[in-house]
């Protein structure tokens, strides 16, 4: 009865957050003719982390149990039993990367704290003007970041829950914004036919504001006078990070013999786009050999995606190994390669 109590009061929580976020977003979240695209910035907090949840589509938040965790859902990571370390690396377009590391510990039996780092960027962009289109021969970086802490465990035997803090900072050039943001996720395995359940609210905050150098410059008050110019500074107004909501579900259809089949399905509304919904399976062979794919509906550039992942398990040392694939409309293919390690049993 406890276990149930404790669900059907996460199911109207996130329904009360889903309506939050519905309801404080620029606009509608029913798409429509409002696309909202350009509404929030830090876009980076939108790019899927780890290769196994990107070849399942997307469909990840209530299948999610390793240090991906921290970006899908943070209750998975309750199940993150050993000392482990994630890496991760993306292939972006037009020559950015996003990258990912993060080391969990467990603290206490069914209670696990992680750090982790996410950075997006790119170097060497040409500076170019409406003289010199081909670039004035000077270059500038970009670089995002969001640097994190997750605490994670389980209040039941059946339910988890995650809350993560991070420090985001978004610059580019001299100029920078930088502000705090929260994740709350909850997951709940309902030990009926394999079937789990998952929520999160991701990305919590206050608006930013970018300030820096290039934000200064020098001039005239009144144009037609002899004097001597003034310092100035453009102004730079406030924004906020893409708010989401997540609810997943996920199916085992099969596990026997380390062969494992499971389905899953999310749903994402986000502050800036339109309700997105993602389909995506797993089969493992053997517990050695693992192959994903997932299909990502209402999405203005991702559609179908694919991936292969390796594990090896010697004694109290294991390790995993995970490729995808997400090709795009417009933009070329995007490459992810995740390297997973555990240390203890």
């Amino acid at each position: 009865m406890k276990n149930i109590i404790i669900f059907l009061s996460v199911l109207i929580l996130s329904a009360s957050l889903m309506y939050a976020v519905e309801t404080t977003s620029t606009g509608s979240t029913k798409g429509g003719n409002l696309t909202k695209v350009g509404a929030t910035g830090g876009q980076f907090l939108k790019i899927d982390v780890g290769a196994r949840g990107s070849a399942m589509g997307g469909a990840y938040g209530s299948v999610t149990n390793d240090l991906t965790s921290i970006y899908w859902n943070c209750a998975g990571l309750a199940d993150v039993s050993s000392i482990s370390a994630d890496f991760s690396y993306t292939q972006w377009f037009a020559n950015f990367s996003h990258n990912f590391v993060g080391l969990a510990i467990p603290i206490s039996d069914g209670y696990t704290v992680a750090l982790s780092y996410t950075g997006f960027g790119a170097n060497d962009i040409k500076v170019t003007t409406v003289e010199k289109p081909e670039g004035t021969g000077a270059t500038y970086s970009i670089n995002d970041v969001s640097a994190a802490a997750t605490f994670s465990g389980y209040l039941t035997k059946q339910f988890s829950f995650g809350v993560t803090a991070k420090y985001i900072s978004n610059s580019f050039a001299s100029v920078a914004a930088t502000g705090l943001a929260f994740d709350i996720g909850t997951m709940y395995d309902t030990e009926l036919y394999g079937i789990k359940v998952g929520f999160a609210i991701q990305n919590l905050g206050l608006s930013e504001k970018y300030s820096g150098q290039d934000l200064h410059t020098m001039t005239k008050m009144y144009q037609g006078f002899n004097a001597s110019p003034l310092d100035a500074e453009y102004l730079a107004y406030s924004f906020d990070v893409p708010l989401m909501f997540r609810a997943s579900i996920s199916s085992e259809l099969m596990n026997s013999n380390g062969n494992k089949l499971i389905v899953a399905g999310d749903f994402l509304t986000a502050s800036d786009s339109k309700e997105q919904f993602m389909l995506g399976g797993e089969y493992t062979w053997n517990d050695l050999v693992a192959f994903r794919a997932g299909y990502r509906f209402n999405h203005d550039q991702f559609g179908f995606s694919g991936g292969i992942g390796l594990k090896y398990m010697s004694g109290s040392f294991g390790g995993r190994l995970d490729y995808s694939i997400s090709p795009t409309y417009s933009l070329g293919l995007v490459n992810r390669l995740s390297v997973a390690l555990n240390f203890g049993s």
